[in-house]
C-alpha cells in the first residue's frame, strides 16, 4: 500500500522549471538598449564616412602636397598653400589657456565641494555649476568679446591686445569647461572609500593633507581622464573662437592678437559661397576629419590612463 501510495505522489510531482521567464518590459527596454548602442555606431560610421570621401578628394587634388602641410606655415588652399601649422598653432594655443584656467579652478572646486563643503552648500553649488554647462556657446563668444577682450586691453594696453585675440578666447573657453572637469573630478574624489580617509585620520592628518595626500592620488585615474576630456572639448569648441579668437589663419605664439583656430576656420569658410569640389570646400572635410582623428586619440589616452591607475578597492 505504501509503495502504490509513494508512486502516485511521484507521478503528481512536476520537474522544477528553473529557466527564466520573460518580461515583456525587460525585453523592450534591452532592446531599446540595443538600438541606441546600434544607432550610436551606425552615426559615428556615417560621419567618419562622409568625412572620408569628401577629404580623399582633398588629397587626391594635384595641387595638395603633404610636405608643404608638415612645413609650411601659410594656409591658403585658393593659392595652393596647405600649411596647417597657423590653425594648429592657434587651436592648441587657446586650447593651453582654457587649460591653464579649468584645470586648477575645477580641481579646487572639486576637493572643497567633496571634503570641506556641507551637503547644503553642495547643493547649491552643483546646480550653479550645471547652469554654467548649460549656457550656449555662442553667449560665451560675445561674453568673451564684449567683457573679456576690454578686461584684458584695460590690463595689458589697447596697443598691445588686439580686438580678436586668442587670449580671451581661451580664457573664456575655460570658464567653458570648468563644470565639466569639476563635476568629473568631483565624482571621482566621491568613489574613494571613506575608510581610507578615516585612516589618515586616525594617524594625525589634517584635512588638507587627507584630501592632496590620500583622496588625490587614489582618485587619479578619473582625474587624468577628466582632464584629458576637457582638453579635447577645447579642442573641438567652435563658436566662442569663432567670434573672439579672430579671422584668418595667423602663425603667432602672442596670445593677444587674432589669429583663427581649426574650428573657427571651417565655420567661416562653410558659411562662404563655395562650389561644390572646389580646393576650400573640401579642405573642410579635411580639417574636420583631422578633428575627429585627434579627438579620437585624445579619448584612446584617457581610456588607457583609466586603465592604467585605476584603483580597484574591496
Amino acid at each position: 500500500m505504501a509503495e502504490i501510495v509513494m508512486k502516485r505522489v511521484n507521478q503528481d510531482k512536476k520537474p522544477l522549471n528553473l529557466r527564466r521567464r520573460a518580461r515583456l518590459g525587460e525585453t523592450v527596454i534591452q532592446a531599446l538598449l540595443f538600438f541606441s548602442g546600434f544607432f550610436s555606431i551606425f552615426t559615428t560610421i556615417g560621419i567618419v564616412y562622409e568625412l572620408g570621401k569628401e577629404a580623399l578628394l582633398f588629397f587626391q587634388m594635384p595641387e595638395f602636397n603633404f610636405i608643404e602641410t608638415l612645413t609650411s606655415v601659410e594656409w591658403k588652399p585658393h593659392v595652393g598653400k596647405f600649411g596647417i601649422w597657423p590653425l594648429l598653432n592657434s587651436t592648441m594655443m587657446t586650447t593651453l589657456i582654457a587649460m591653464a584656467i579649468a584645470i586648477p579652478l575645477g580641481l579646487s572646486v572639486a576637493i572643497y565641494l567633496s571634503e570641506y563643503s556641507s551637503p547644503r552648500v553642495r547643493s547649491v553649488l552643483k546646480p550653479v555649476l550645471e547652469v554654467l554647462a548649460g549656457i550656449p556657446t555662442i553667449v560665451y563668444g560675445y561674453f568673451a568679446l564684449t567683457f573679456m577682450t576690454p578686461v584684458l586691453r584695460e590690463l595689458f594696453g589697447r596697443d598691445v591686445v588686439q580686438i580678436y585675440n586668442t587670449g580671451s578666447a581661451g580664457l573664456v573657453m575655460g570658464i567653458l569647461i570648468l563644470p565639466l572637469i569639476t563635476s568629473m573630478t568631483e565624482d571621482a574624489l566621491s568613489a574613494v572609500p571613506r575608510s581610507l580617509r578615516e585612516a589618515a585620520y586616525a594617524m594625525g592628518g589634517t584635512k588638507l593633507e587627507v584630501a592632496l595626500q590620500i583622496v588625490l592620488p587614489a582618485a587619479l585615474s578619473g582625474i587624468a581622464a577628466a582632464i584629458i576630456i576637457g582638453i579635447s572639448r577645447a579642442v573641438g569648441e567652435t563658436m566662442i573662437v569663432a567670434v573672439a579668437a579672430g579671422a584668418g589663419p595667423n602663425f603667432t605664439f602672442n596670445p593677444f592678437v587674432g589669429a583663427e583656430t581649426i574650428t573657427g576656420h571651417i565655420v567661416r569658410i562653410s558659411g562662404g559661397d563655395l562650389s561644390y569640389d572646389s580646393v576650400d570646400y573640401n579642405s573642410i572635410f579635411a580639417l574636420g576629419l583631422f578633428l575627429f582623428f585627434t579627438t579620437l586619440f585624445l579619448n584612446v589616452i584617457s581610456q588607457a590612463v583609466v586603465r592604467r591607475f585605476r584603483e580597484v578597492y574591496e
